[in-house]
């Protein structure tokens, strides 16, 4: 399979992705197809390789076939493309001051909207005119003349589309609705709902853009650029593309750090607001970690590269945002399928009123009068702009609050679960161990931490990076043989040619070594070597300051809350209640295997679903496991992100329930849209049969309520 990636150009229609995408997979080459309305993105995914000129030529051929004058672009067109002015500045205030200027060609948009605007104020000025003047025969040839300016866009596109086989696009309804009028002699109202249609669609398509910017906003993490520091101390200016691990930045104050790295020269103030939605400023210095998208605010500062930018932060950010569209709710999915059905049945309805009563009573003009309202009102754009966008709107606003949603899907499914299952160390407590005490059982004289620290040397669990990392002693690595990590348990390896083990109880269990018992509610790591045991050394860890609020919260929704840890009774039942949790909801010494199957034994009696939350190699299966995995994402392991369906950049427990919040509003506006467009559109079909609604009702049941529905969705995104 080969993957490719598109920017769409001059695509207006939301209502014409459905049919663009089923020509694309009518291709025999293309295998799927995903198109984003909203990031002007498409992806596709084909069977077998092809010429990018012929893919490219049919794939264009397919957009202009169904929306006229839409073309895309390959993606590397629109980032390799001139680049005239490079400062990726912004100041630490958020101000943006990136001049970049990206010419991508072929977009005409802006001139043809002006002449368009242009013709509508004209052609809306002589329509007002036409009112003042008695004379009819003059008067129709005023509106006559109004008209044309103001439709003759619609009237072309719809006459090309019949051409092309494309019957039933809101051009060829719009067109055959007020040809209607004319026919019965309404020339005014033909007019009328003509210049309505024109001015509710630009602001709708204006409402659309607007959402659009905010997206793009959140995409623009980004930098163009990297300095790169050379072997001889000369500093080029490069695509971030183009840096390989290992490699020297710079990165100067007011610019955003492009590739993730650990810093060797400086230290500085850095705004992380762009990924974990925190305003404070974020302190670092000599040998702390980085992640690209954060703004420099402070001093210079020189990282050594740790990641490809294919593998960095701010591409993952941005790829889980643009993809999220491609992993469809139900609800889209839902609305995918109606709009296939619910023009042609409106369309069948005006027909029927068009011709069925006119059999009874003989006034075909007024029947085929109120047909025409059906006409109007049967294109489904209120529900085909505003749903997916009520779902990107509320994915986009999760991302500046530092919680990435991998999908709609994963969205739609949180607000329903009534479980949340959480992990404790580095999810409840801050995974920042320290050592507290080391005990040296009697009659031994070893260094129990030296042994210690030879076991954990290769060790990348926190608790094992606190002993391998303590400065006090030096191992060195030639005298460590044998080295075996078990997972749930601790290490063996050999060292200077003696068996050591260091773990918990089960691993001394395991071992048939004899230990003694230790009253405390700190973590204990017991050390043994050639299978006797020599001490133990005890740690601490903190809670994080909101896990106490996080869990009242949940509990607040009615959310039945679990811990799950591989630590001891004593600790797991302290820290429990601490933090306000149910005895019976806490969950000790489990191995990984073990958090699987109790996960499981709780998915079995929770009704709606269930949420776990970890954030380490150990957690991947459980976040596969749960209806929808959670992964702390500061200092988440990256197996554990790519297992899990919402990352939670800043690792605050109380974002879980923010985003089951922001869940249920996201269902509230859903529901408020398709209530009010389905609602309204009925109603007027009702009033218009009747002979209560005019035309003009018709245009807002169509633009109007599409309008409404798009600002709805929309308002998600600029919630403070």
């Amino acid at each position: 399979m080969t993957n490719k990636s598109f920017i769409i150009k001059n695509l207006h229609c939301a209502n014409c992705l459905n049919k663009i995408e089923a020509k694309l997979l009518s291709m025999n080459i293309i295998e799927k197809v995903e198109i984003n309305f909203y990031t002007s993105t498409l992806n596709l995914e084909l069977n077998s390789e092809l010429d990018e000129d012929i893919l490219i030529t049919m794939i264009n051929k397919a957009f202009d076939n169904i929306e006229p004058g839409s073309f895309v672009l390959y993606k590397e067109e629109t980032t390799d493309n001139k680049i005239q002015k490079k400062s990726d500045h912004k100041d630490c205030h958020g101000h943006d001051h990136d001049h970049t200027e990206i010419n991508h060609g072929h977009n005409h948009d802006h001139g043809t909207n002006k002449v368009s605007l242009i013709l509508l104020a004209v052609g809306s000025l002589i329509f007002a005119i036409s009112f003042f003047i008695d004379f009819v025969l003059l008067n129709r040839y005023i509106l006559i003349i109004a008209y044309i300016l103001v439709g003759y866009d619609i009237v072309f596109k719809s006459f090309k589309n019949i051409k092309r086989g494309n019957f039933l696009d809101e051009n060829f309804l719009m067109t055959i609705a007020t040809f209607g009028a004319f026919a019965i002699g309404d020339f005014s109202e033909a007019v009328a709902v003509m210049i309505f249609y024109k001015i509710g669609e630009y602001f709708q398509e204006r409402a659309v853009n607007n959402s659009k910017k905010s997206i793009e906003k959140l995409l623009s993490l980004k930098s163009i650029y990297a300095n790169l520091k050379k072997s001889d101390g000369e500093i080029i200016k490069v695509k971030p593309e183009e840096v390989k691990i290992n490699d020297i930045i710079i990165v100067k104050n007011g610019e955003k750090i492009p590739l993730d790295g650990k810093i060797i020269l400086g230290s500085t103030s850095l705004d992380v607001s762009f990924l974990t939605g925190e305003s404070l400023p974020y302190e670092v210095e000599l040998e702390s970690p980085v992640l690209s998208g954060s703004l420099n605010c402070g001093s210079i500062i020189e990282i050594r590269v740790e990641k490809l930018y294919s593998e960095s932060t701010v591409n993952k950010i941005i790829a889980m945002v643009q993809n999220a569209a491609a992993k469809k709710p139900i609800a889209e999915k839902f609305i995918t399928k109606f709009a296939q059905f619910y023009t042609p049945i409106v369309v069948g309805l005006a027909i029927l009123v068009a011709l069925i009563p006119p059999i009874f009573d003989g006034n075909f003009s007024q029947w085929f009068g109120r047909a025409l309202i059906f006409l109007v009102i049967s294109c489904p754009c209120a529900l085909v702009l505003s749903i997916p966008l009520t779902f990107f709107s509320s994915i986009g606003y999760a991302s500046k609050r530092g919680m990435l949603i991998k999908g709609g899907n994963y969205l739609e499914k949180i607000e329903k679960i009534d479980t949340v299952i959480f992990d404790k160390t580095g999810t409840l407590t801050k995974g920042k161990f320290k050592i507290d005490k080391i005990i040296t059982a009697d009659n031994v004289n070893e260094n129990v931490l030296e042994v210690a620290k030879a076991g954990e040397f290769y060790s990348n669990h926190p608790i094992g990076k606190i002993i391998s990392n303590d400065p006090t002693i030096i191992i060195k690595e030639n005298d460590i043989k044998d080295y075996t990590e078990i997972p749930g348990k601790g290490v063996t390896t050999t060292y200077k040619g003696n068996p050591i083990q260091v773990g918990n109880k089960k691993l001394m269990e395991t071992f048939n070594i004899s230990i003694p018992v230790i009253e405390t509610y700190q973590t204990i790591i017991y050390v043994a070597k050639n299978n006797t045991f020599i001490g133990a050394i005890l740690l601490s860890d903190e809670l994080k300051d909101d896990s106490s609020r996080a869990i009242n919260l949940l509990k607040s929704l009615n959310i039945n809350v679990f811990m799950l840890t591989g630590d001891n009774k004593n600790i797991a039942l302290s820290i429990g209640k601490e933090i306000g949790l149910d005895k019976n909801n806490i969950y000790f010494e489990l191995l990984p295997q073990d958090k699987v199957a109790k996960i499981q034994e709780i998915k079995n009696i929770s009704k709606t679903g269930v949420v776990f939350v970890g954030d380490g190699i150990n957690d991947a299966p459980a976040l596969t496991l749960a209806d929808i995995g959670i992964a702390m994402g500061k200092i988440g392991s990256d197996i554990a992100i790519e297992a899990a369906d919402v990352v939670i950049m800043n690792d605050e427990p109380s974002k879980i329930y923010e985003l089951i919040s922001l869940s249920k509003t996201n269902k509230k506006i859903l529901t408020q849209s398709i209530v009010f467009a389905l609602g309204v559109k009925a109603i007027v079909m009702i009033l218009g049969v009747l002979g209560i609604a005019s035309l003009w009702l018709a245009i807002f049941a169509d633009v109007g309520v599409a309008l409404l529905a798009v600002l709805n969705a929309s308002k998600i995104l600029k919630k403070s």
